[in-house]
């Protein structure tokens, strides 16, 4: 979902990231205030205080999204529901977990938690602009303060639309799921209901851009489509997590990993391993032992005409968490990590032994062929968000330097 993002800081815990698709929302919302609501809401005002204003509504518009995604996380910590933490993207925030809700209950109390936090805040302040106007306090303060109650209002109400992956439609999954004690039953039904909602503000931003309100239109149709693929991506998640339940990584992992030795040259490398076999990363194997890893991004640091002088050796760094699995640890996780990273191929090390390679095409050939046969219905998708790297480990040949 997230492409590169920054981490801002710790709240309770969690960790809250930014996104950097939310500078884009950052930037239009403090325009929109300065140059449109607030010189019309408010007249006879300079520039300079139109664009304070501006930017202290988007403020309080990040601070109001961090507080409702809060609630969420919050909730679901009392209910035993890991939580990654926050990020905050082009379309809003997300708390982000890493597995589903225990029971109806808990998905309940976490999905509503997130609507009441932010009509708690419109409450807050709109009272607080009721009581300022009264007082006569500063139009720009008051100002503010009135549109983030209006803001806060919107933003609940939008939320409580019955469409997964809003909240409404996580509250209407979990009500679904405790009726028919049926996850997968629930996830389906409030998931076709997200989608169709999402073709709906597809169609009404199509409509609204050809009558002329061309930005609010294109905003509505990325909204239409991002809610749509969410929906969708929800569902096959779901089919993934339970066709992966039980399953651990030592199952699905290659077992002839293609290595590479420290003595061999970057030339080498390009040339008898990724072109042959089309991977952008590489164990680096001496003596049965893992001593670290080499990728594409390490080698073009270094100019080409080098390259036959340049040993792997050099240029390998240690392996991390990030690309290291134990195989022993569940599939579910494992696909979890992958989606996390970005990355379609984590080494799986045993006592720091490389003991084999579990790839993303492996794990999605199982998942497509266990839906198909056992359960006869939507299959998840066959390809990774991010590009694949071609090939898998079962179809390489096993190549070790001498």
């Amino acid at each position: 979902m997230f492409g590169k993002r920054i981490t801002l800081f710790k709240l309770f815990g969690f960790a809250v990231h930014i996104d950097l698709s939310w500078i884009i929302i950052a930037v239009l919302v403090t325009w929109s205030l300065a140059v449109g609501l607030f010189p019309f809401q408010y007249r006879g005002l300079s520039p300079g205080t139109y664009w304070i204003m501006g930017i202290a509504g988007a403020l309080g518009l990040f601070a109001s999204i961090i507080f409702h995604e809060m609630s969420h996380s919050l909730v679901a910590r009392r209910f035993g529901i890991p939580m990654k933490g926050i990020t905050l993207f082009i379309f809003g925030g997300v708390a982000e977990m890493d597995d589903e809700p225990p029971s109806p209950r808990a998905e309940f109390m976490m999905a509503i938690a997130g609507p009441l936090s932010s009509l708690f805040l419109a409450a807050a302040f709109y009272g607080l602009y009721l009581f300022g106007a009264q007082r006569g306090w500063p139009a720009p303060f008051n100002g503010v303060v009135g549109y983030l109650g209006l803001i806060n209002g919107v933003l609940a109400v939008f939320n409580l639309i019955p469409a997964f992956p809003l909240d409404g439609g996580r509250v209407l999954r979990s009500i679904l799921w405790g009726w028919r004690n049926d996850l997968r039953w629930g996830t389906r039904i409030s998931s076709a209901i997200g989608s169709g909602f999402g073709i709906f503000l597809i169609f009404v931003g199509v409509l609204n851009a050809l009558r002329g309100n061309f930005i609010g239109g294109v905003w509505q149709f990325l909204i239409g489509m991002f809610l749509r693929d969410a929906a969708r991506m929800s569902y096959q998640q779901l089919l993934a997590r339970q066709a992966l339940e039980g399953e651990t990584v030592r199952r699905f992992m290659q077992t002839d990993p293609v290595t590479v030795s420290p003595s061999v040259t970057l030339a080498r490398l390009i040339e008898d391993y990724v072109y042959r076999h089309q991977f952008k990363m590489f164990p680096v194997v001496e003596g049965g032992e893992l001593v670290g890893c080499i990728d594409l991004n390490q080698v073009k640091e270094i100019p080409r005409d080098a390259w036959p002088r340049r040993t792997v050796g050099e240029m390998a760094r240690g392996c991390s968490g990030e690309n290291t699995i134990s195989p022993e640890t569940d599939a579910v996780k494992a696909l979890s990590k992958m989606n996390r990273t970005g990355r379609t191929r984590l080494l799986v090390v045993d006592r720091g032994k490389l003991v084999g390679i579990l790839s993303l095409r492996d794990l999605l050939r199982f998942l497509s062929l266990k839906i198909e046969l056992e359960n006869g219905e939507e299959r998840p998708a066959s390809r990774p968000a991010r590009g694949a790297e071609p090939g898998s480990e079962r179809e390489a040949q096993k190549r070790k330097a001498a």
